[in-house]
């Protein structure tokens, strides 16, 4: 696999509560804040325009038809054509496993947006540690690139038909993943990190190969020869735009992946060093410990990941 389809198979999204909102005349609606798996949104406008306010970003956001918005982290929001206006809460609003239609404001169809919530049931911070508070998308070139996903939910929508709740699930993770592929591409942002990382086609190739290949013995000269450059010029790029040497990123890749091996398998703490690099436990228990903060038979027993991840 590539990358960011590695990292989502770690963080592993899944669709928990799906939904279609129209409106008309003058609404708002707020959102309570989320903790734990419930934070990720990720909606598209179909029709109409209106703003959001996500608590802790200064200025409100403007949505028009066709933007996509992600919203990570699970913060108190609120959405509506005007912002003072009285909101309702939106746990008044139907939810659950289907793809549920909601109306507020007065009667018409000035407004129709389509929302998925997705529980990140791994190491949600592999994820959420390089997304800003609101991801917007609102090019041309972006919207086109959603199109064909929200185009799938709306059909559904439209004629109930069997299995229709599952493909608009599954169109609505789709829409998630192209929308943080088509953010990764604007790495001109200047964000630091593995996701941003990945718009640098020569840095891109190096994290690919560690990926690929990470228990092999890498070294900072190797990763260069991969990428295709001087062993100084490449260590100095993947630091700038990664945020962490190329091996301090291979050992936290290394126990990432070990960490998911000790959750959802039954492999021995041997056969997992092994996997990862390490011919010794010894050592391969040390490097973890540092990386997850807690040994690799303590996170195995625990109900929950350690709050230290140290995600790249």
């Amino acid at each position: 696999m590539d990358p960011l389809s590695d990292v989502l198979s770690l963080v592993k999204p899944r669709s928990y509560g799906s939904g279609a909102l129209t409106a008309g005349g003058r609404w708002a609606i707020h959102f309570a804040a989320r903790q734990g798996l419930e934070g990720l949104k990720c909606y598209a406008v179909v029709k109409g325009e209106c703003w959001v306010a996500v608590e802790g970003v200064p200025e409100p956001v403007r949505l028009a038809t066709g933007d996509c918005l992600i919203l990570p982290h699970g913060h108190a929001f609120r959405l509506g054509s005007d912002l003072t206006a009285r909101p309702i809460d939106a746990r008044t609003l139907t939810v659950g496993a289907g793809y549920n239609r909601n109306h507020v404001g007065a009667p018409g169809d000035d407004f129709f947006l389509l929302g998925g919530h997705f529980a990140l049931e791994g190491n949600a911070d592999l994820l959420l540690s390089v997304l800003p508070p609101v991801v917007h998308l609102q090019k041309e070139s972006d919207k086109a690139a959603l199109r064909g996903a929200v185009e799938r939910i709306v059909d559904e929508m439209r004629e109930p038909r069997p299995g229709g709740t599952l493909i608009a699930q599954q169109s609505a993770y789709t829409m998630l993943v192209l929308a943080l592929r088509l953010y990764l591409a604007e790495g001109e942002r200047g964000g630091v990190g593995w996701l941003f990382a990945l718009a640098d086609e020569q840095v891109a190739r190096a994290i690919a190969a560690i990926h690929d290949k990470p228990a092999d013995a890498w070294t900072v000269q190797s990763l260069a020869e991969t990428a295709g450059m001087s062993r100084t010029a490449f260590a100095e790029r993947f630091r700038r735009t990664v945020g962490a040497s190329p091996l301090e990123y291979l050992t936290r890749w290394r126990m990432l992946l070990a960490a998911d091996r000790l959750r959802c398998s039954t492999d021995s703490l041997s056969v997992v060093a092994q996997a990862v690099g390490y011919e010794s436990e010894s050592a391969f228990g040390a490097a973890f410990k540092r990386t997850m903060g807690a040994s690799p038979r303590e996170y195995g027993r625990a109900p929950s990941p350690p709050s230290k991840s140290n995600a790249p």
